[in-house]
């Protein structure tokens, strides 16, 4: 049995509001859909070198979805959805588009723009140092330390 990458996305989407990404799924299906997510499912494994499972992950075709090559244990599960959040986020922050908000008054637009940047940027900063603990913590958790009570620190 393996994990496919829908499962991934659905608790992806569980933790963010996107309504770009609603209107991907409701024009075009759910297998463009996920392929549209797949670059920021990749760049979790990427970041996700740590895990105690086999990422090897198997690219969608034109006529079957991606999926990872072993049944992947919900914790892991989790921890790939936290992180596809922060490449979502940090896509977000680089559109150039949502540095503007269509207000008549120029002071205002400038001020909205420039303090809705700054949140995201401060936002993101946050979510960062978040998921670095996280890696930092699910790597003590699987860290056997026997070997390290015996000072064998390369096993």
């Amino acid at each position: 049995m393996t994990t496919l990458s829908s499962e991934i996305n659905d608790l992806f989407l569980t933790r963010i509001k996107d309504y770009r990404l609603d209107a991907i799924f409701e024009n075009s299906g759910s297998f463009v859909f996920n392929t549209y997510l797949e670059p920021w499912l990749m760049d979790s494994v990427n970041e996700f070198d740590m895990c105690d499972q086999d990422l090897t992950y198997v690219v969608s075709t034109d006529d079957e979805e991606g999926y990872f090559s072993e049944t992947l244990t919900m914790k892991n599960k989790i921890m790939l959805s936290k992180l596809m959040v922060k490449y979502w986020m940090s896509k977000t922050i680089q559109d150039i588009l949502q540095m503007s908000n269509f207000v008549t008054d120029r002071d205002f637009k400038t001020f909205s723009a420039a303090q809705n940047l700054k949140a995201k940027q401060d936002y993101y900063s946050s979510l960062k140092e978040e998921l670095s603990q996280e890696l930092v913590n699910y790597g003590y958790k699987i860290n056997d330390w026997s070997n390290w009570r015996n000072q064998l620190f390369d096993e």
